[in-house]
């Protein structure tokens, strides 16, 4: 990053920061009903070089454009607010956050349902934290994300790309309470191997469809006398009587319990277990959430028939990525994946540690 910064701003940063994107194994669309997620880190990072400036500005590598923005002033609606956001959080937390020169570059694929945004919110924090000589926990970074997310860029998103961005650790998934904002990393075995694959259709989830998800969920919730879906049963939904709000709390209840099912089969090393969850968790996604595409259910129906334990989408949905849980070398099971997906591409995969 220090020679891209150099090119482009004529001098070296002052300080350099990193944040990786995620996968959830399982757990989505529950964040924001307060419920439960297990996200996990991935080896793909977004990297922020930063130094002062006379203006706020900011350079992406994959846009290979240069933008002046502004924390303190009306969004710009591109890419720029997802630098800006975070910012305008520290500075209403009473920290200092002077004028920077910013240069972004990152192998988290944007688009993906990865949380490459979470990612340039993270990096963003800690490179300002670090020019400026102020810390902050990593929990609070990630609070601090979110809320620039939610009130800089209009996304109405829960607090999970952020924490597994933040919090998330190299090897452990992070069971995480969306009601307390508290994580624990729970250990995964080497039994556990992961690939991420893209579907080759890019996520087309609008702010606007996300955000009206997040709306009838709590609907459900205020029609049922709860405080969010977290605290519904089965049970307590028969009373719904809107066929598509009863679909979509339907998910988020038997989510949860799918999230807390599975820390427990990787806890005992039950890969079996956990896939037949994963597989729960898409068809739950795809009938009830209604966020699955053609192409994502396509290419997890293959993912299972080449072998893998369990294959879900993961992310928000309407395009982006699936996680597969394999059985086998990703060597032997990736080809023929690929034969009867020509569309489809590896974001993540290994023969030994995938993610």
């Amino acid at each position: 990053m220090s020679g891209t910064f150099l090119r482009v701003f004529g001098r070296a940063p002052a300080t350099e920061m990193s944040a990786p994107g995620r996968v959830n194994l399982i757990g989505d669309h529950t964040d924001y009903a307060e419920g439960f997620c297990l996200p996990m880190p991935l080896t793909l990072e977004t990297h922020v070089a930063m130094a002062l400036a006379p203006e706020f500005c900011a350079y992406s590598e994959e846009m290979d454009a240069t933008l002046a923005f502004d924390p303190f002033g009306a969004p710009r609606r591109d890419w720029t607010d997802y630098i800006a956001g975070p910012l305008a959080e520290l500075v209403k937390a009473g920290f200092d956050v002077p004028p920077v020169a910013v240069a972004v570059r990152s192998t988290v694929p944007s688009g993906a349902g990865l949380s490459s945004s979470a990612a340039l919110e993270v990096a963003t924090l800690r490179g300002m934290l670090a020019l400026t000589g102020q810390t902050l926990p990593d929990s609070e970074i990630a609070r601090l994300a979110r809320a620039g997310e939610n009130n800089y860029c209009g996304v109405q998103c829960g607090i999970l790309d952020q924490m597994a961005s933040a919090v998330g650790r190299p090897g452990q998934a992070l069971l995480l309470d969306c009601r307390t904002d508290a994580g624990r990393l729970v250990p995964v075995p080497s039994a556990f191997r992961f690939a991420i694959v893209h579907c080759g259709e890019p996520r087309r989830l609008a702010d606007g469809v996300y955000n009206a998800r997040r709306e009838v969920t709590a609907n459900a919730a205020r029609l049922l006398g709860v405080p969010s879906l977290r605290d519904a049963s089965d049970a307590l939904l028969s009373v719904l009587t809107d066929g598509e709000m009863l679909k979509r709390a339907r998910h988020v209840v038997s989510e949860n319990a799918r999230v807390l099912a599975a820390v427990e089969a990787i806890e005992a090393g039950d890969v079996r277990a956990f896939g037949v969850l994963m597989n729960e968790s898409h068809v739950s996604l795809a009938r009830d959430f209604e966020v699955s595409t053609p192409a994502l259910d396509r290419l997890t129906r293959s993912a299972l028939d080449m072998g893998a334990f369990g294959a879900r989408l993961t992310g928000a949905g309407f395009g982006g990525c699936i996680v597969a849980l394999l059985s086998g070398k990703i060597s032997d099971w990736w080809p023929r994946v690929a034969a009867d997906n020509p569309a489809a591409w590896l974001v993540q995969g290994g023969p030994e540690r995938s993610v």
